[in-house]
């Protein structure tokens, strides 16, 4: 009997010229070219310190780099994916087993559990997670038990010290682990989201898609002294998110909440969040969100942006436009060229 082709994601063309960031100046750019950033974001960039000839023209060339790595990321991924599963050989081959009730903390079990009920609803839920925030929208859980956090650690570690070669975890991340790339998606990310997120998020976030979640992107940051210490206010392109404390000792280093990215004055008022090891922080992509630096020690959280095709396919986060849609490896950036079939539009309009 035959059987159904995999289902095909992409990614809108805006991944190429929309939200590239710059650290040095605390930006997020769009960029088609000299004219258009001169034009755009002149003023703006004189205010943060591009203000010589030299400046700009070192700017220019860094997002010229920066258009010219997101056009190959696609492509270099899947290589490095390959040589991976390949050569490398884990420390920990455990965590590649398909994902084990015991890695999991019994409060997030229960909560799943619960949200799969029959009569299931929303304030039922709440009782078993820790609101952060109720006008925000924020929540914690408890997800994986102390154990299984220190063993993905040692693992990660040990691909860390390896000479396999690691792409990047974001434009703003330079330290960490694409957990596709280390070939974790398929036995643990991807059992997470289907079994365990998908019911809760249902009842948490329903005008979000989130029952709907088909797809993600799951990558651990690494922050210590001499690396990154802290990360700029942005958010996900995700409309959902789960950020999960793994490890190991240290200060500092809090997240912080703003608004929704399309409210005025979205960062007023921001609410401070600590990290709990083995505990996610849920929240919705579009909140504006960072972390304070680092004080000592080194922090790795594990963060899986949750997507839902039948909300993107209607209108990109990053570009807040209809989707132009490119053909890509893997999840891509959670884009399909069709509409899911079941999707109650009432609940995402």
């Amino acid at each position: 009997m035959a059987t159904a082709a995999p289902r095909r994601f992409c990614r809108c063309a805006c991944f190429c010229s929309q939200n590239l960031y710059v650290a040095r100046y605390g930006l997020h750019l769009r960029f088609r070219d000299e004219h258009q950033l001169r034009r755009d974001y002149g003023p703006l960039l004189r205010s943060r310190g591009c203000v010589t000839s030299k400046d700009f023209q070192q700017l220019l060339e860094e997002l010229e780099k920066e258009v010219g790595r997101r056009r190959r990321l696609g492509q270099e991924s899947a290589v490095r994916k390959a040589l991976i599963a390949s050569s490398y050989h884990p420390a920990r081959p455990e965590v590649y087993s398909s994902l084990q009730d015991a890695a999991l903390a019994p409060e997030f079990m229960a909560a799943a559990e619960y949200s799969t009920s029959p009569g299931a609803d929303l304030e039922g839920l709440l009782q078993r997670l820790e609101t952060v925030s109720e006008e925000k929208r924020i929540y914690r859980v408890p997800v994986f038990s102390a154990k299984f956090c220190q063993t993905l650690l040692e693992e990660l570690e040990h691909f860390e010290q390896s000479d396999m070669p690691k792409g990047r975890p974001n434009t703003m991340n330079n330290h960490g682990v694409l957990m596709h790339e280390l070939g974790l998606d398929d036995p643990l990310v991807t059992p997470l989201r289907e079994r365990f997120l998908l019911p809760l998020m249902a009842l948490l976030y329903p005008d979000y898609g989130g029952g709907y979640l088909d797809s993600h992107r799951a990558f651990v940051v690494k922050y210590a002294l001499g690396q990154d210490l802290e990360l700029g206010c942005h958010y996900d392109n995700a409309e959902l998110t789960l950020n999960v404390a793994l490890g190991k000792d240290f200060t500092g280093g809090a997240l912080y909440f703003g608004g929704l990215f399309q409210a005025p004055a979205a960062l007023k008022e921001t609410l401070e969040v600590e990290h709990v090891v083995g505990s996610g922080i849920l929240h919705r992509g579009g909140q504006l969100h960072g972390a304070r630096p680092l004080c000592k020690g080194e922090r790795w959280n594990l963060v899986v942006w949750l997507r839902a095709s039948a909300v993107r396919n209607r209108l990109c986060p990053m570009c807040c436009q209809k989707p132009e849609l490119v053909d890509d490896e893997g999840f891509g950036d959670g884009f399909t060229r069709e509409e899911p079939t079941t999707v109650d539009v009432c609940v995402l309009t």
